[in-house]
């Protein structure tokens, strides 16, 4: 196990000593292994007239890269490929010849795997909350939070929101469509009135790292400082976010340009929605 796969864990070293135990006796196993060292293929390798693709692991303790570089030198037109790693077993960071293979055969290499997506980011939280702890007492203020909180899930659902996390008396969401975050956080902003409470969220569009659950990058601290700057009952959104929902319906008030620490100055508008007429 040590020279074909050292790289395995224990749980891999086991399943494979379970296996060749059930697979052959100890002299089964010592005649294949004779066998398979006696096998000579040298003469036929240039009767070999298909695209062929050799790869071998630098590190391999079982047989020597130069094993494999001469198989390569000896079959027309064979590409000799050699990887970095220990391990003769080849499921053991498979995908670099999964990856070689691809190569092989479409010309084409696969793209390097990436949390990063494009959303819309979407921050609340609720207006001057420590004052109405105090006023309300720990026991209607839970209450409070709570009522708070099932109001937001609840738009968060309607507008096809994703929850990211709470932060404490706020919440960070991610949608796919960014005129639907707007129109959750201003569903929430009302939602939260008809508690007595005041809400303010942030909007921004832009790439985010996803990584268990969680999300980082610029835009995520964009998003946040934008809620900064918003006031009671105020949903306001980035210059590139608005530029995406033109046509929408959404209506936009400029607030001009304001100072996003650690990003820089950026115009924010503050959103809102065409009231139903009154018949």
């Amino acid at each position: 196990m040590q020279r074909m796969c050292p790289s395995a864990d224990e749980a891999m070293a086991r399943w494979w000593e379970a296996r060749a135990r059930a697979a052959a006796s100890p002299g089964a196993a010592r005649a294949l292994v004779e066998m398979n060292s006696r096998i000579d293929v040298r003469d036929v390798l240039p009767s070999v007239h298909v695209p062929t693709l050799v790869l071998h692991r630098a590190g391999d303790l079982d047989s020597r890269p130069e094993e494999g570089r001469y198989i390569a030198e000896r079959i027309p037109g064979a590409r000799f490929v050699e990887l970095p790693g220990v391990d003769h077993c080849p499921w053991i960071d498979a995908d670099d010849i999964v990856d070689e293979i691809q190569q092989s055969l479409t010309g084409e290499r696969r793209a390097p795997p990436t949390n990063r997506v494009l959303a819309t980011i979407m921050f609340t939280d609720i207006v001057r909350s420590t004052e109405r702890a105090v006023r309300a007492g720990d026991r209607d203020w839970a209450a409070l939070l709570t009522a708070h909180d099932r109001a937001v899930r609840s738009e968060l659902v309607r507008f096809s929101g994703e929850e990211v996390s709470t932060t404490g008396d706020g919440f960070l969401a991610i949608f796919d469509g960014p005129a639907r975050a707007i129109r959750s956080g201003l569903a929430v902003s009302e939602a939260a009135g008809d508690l007595g409470l005041e809400v303010r969220a942030g909007v921004h569009t832009g790439e985010i790292e996803r990584d268990d659950g969680d999300i980082h990058g610029v835009a995520v601290h964009a998003a946040a400082r934008i809620m900064g700057h918003a006031g009671p009952g105020e949903v306001f959104v980035s210059a590139t976010t608005k530029d995406l929902v033109a046509g929408s319906g959404l209506t936009f008030a400029d607030r001009g340009e304001r100072e996003l620490k650690g990003i820089g100055l950026r115009r924010l508008f503050a959103a809102s929605a065409p009231q139903p007429e009154r018949r």
